[in-house]
C-alpha cells in the first residue's frame, strides 16, 4: 500500500514535466493552419548544414552542436562552426526560444549568403547584457540589436542569464522587426539611410550591399559559448 502511494506521487510529479517536454518543438493545429514549419524537431538536425562547407544533413555538421532532452545545445569551448538552414527564405516570420549561460554570447543571423563569408548575414544579437564582460559594450552590440548596425530599445524585457527568452524576427519586403519576450525591440527598413549610416560606422562598411534585401538562409552562430535553443519555427509570408 505504501509502495503504491509512493509510486503514485512519483508519477504525479513526473507526468507534468513529461507533458511539458513533449509539447516542445511541436506545432499546434492553429500554427499549422497559419503556415508555420518547425526548423528543429527536438531529435535531429534535419534541414540544417554547416555554413560554407560541402555536404548537407547532420553528418556534415561539426561536433560543437548537441541535442539533449529535446534541446539544441551549442557546446562551450568546442568549435562546431555556424550552421544554416538548407532552405532559403525571402519574407518570413521566425520565432525561437533561447537560453545563455552567464557571460555568454551568441546570435541568429538571417538573409545569410555564402557569397559574402566575411559578413554572411544580419544578426539578431543574443547576449548576457548584465555581464561585467560587456558593461562597456555599446548598445548596438546588445541583445535584440541588428548587431553593430542598429540598437534595440533600451527598455527591452531581457531575462537573466540561465532563463529562457522568446525571440521573433519578421521580414516583409524591406521592413524588419526584432521582438523579445513579446515586445518589439527594434524595427527598420532594409537599405534605408539609417541602416546605411549604421553600416558605415561598423566593421561591415567594406561590404556595400550589407543591409540590403536578399533571399538567404537562417544561421545559428557559433561563438563557442554555451547556448540552448528550442521551438525554432518559421512561416513564409
Amino acid at each position: 500500500m505504501k509502495t503504491n502511494l509512493i509510486l503514485s506521487l512519483v508519477v504525479a510529479l513526473i507526468a507534468p514535466m513529461a507533458m511539458h517536454a513533449s509539447a516542445q518543438n511541436t506545432l499546434t493545429a492553429d500554427e499549422q493552419s497559419a503556415g508555420w514549419k518547425l526548423l528543429f524537431d527536438g531529435q535531429t538536425l534535419k534541414g540544417w548544414r554547416a555554413y560554407g562547407k560541402p555536404g548537407t544533413g547532420p553528418e556534415a555538421i561539426g561536433g560543437g552542436w548537441k541535442i539533449e532532452d529535446g534541446l539544441l545545445k551549442k557546446l562551450a569551448g568546442v568549435k562546431g562552426g555556424d550552421i544554416i538552414t538548407e532552405k532559403k527564405y525571402t519574407d518570413f516570420e521566425l520565432s525561437w526560444e533561447w537560453r545563455l549561460e552567464k557571460d555568454a554570447n551568441n546570435g541568429v543571423k538571417y538573409m545569410v549568403t555564402e557569397a559574402r563569408p566575411g559578413a554572411p548575414g544580419y544578426e539578431y544579437q543574443m547576449l548576457d547584457d548584465e555581464s561585467d564582460r560587456y558593461k562597456t559594450l555599446h548598445a548596438k552590440g546588445k541583445t535584440a540589436s541588428f548587431y553593430e548596425v542598429l540598437a534595440p530599445a533600451a527598455d527591452k524585457p531581457l531575462k537573466h542569464a540561465g532563463e529562457w527568452n522568446a525571440s521573433r524576427i519578421v521580414v516583409k519586403g524591406n521592413h524588419v522587426e526584432h521582438w523579445l519576450n513579446g515586445v518589439k525591440a527594434l524595427d527598420y527598413e532594409l537599405g534605408s539611410d539609417a541602416v546605411k549610416a549604421g553600416v558605415a560606422e561598423s566593421k561591415f562598411k567594406k561590404y556595400p550591399d550589407f543591409g540590403t534585401k536578399l533571399t538567404g538562409h537562417i544561421m545559428l552562430t557559433d561563438h563557442q559559448d554555451e547556448a540552448w535553443y528550442r521551438n525554432i519555427k518559421i512561416r513564409e509570408l
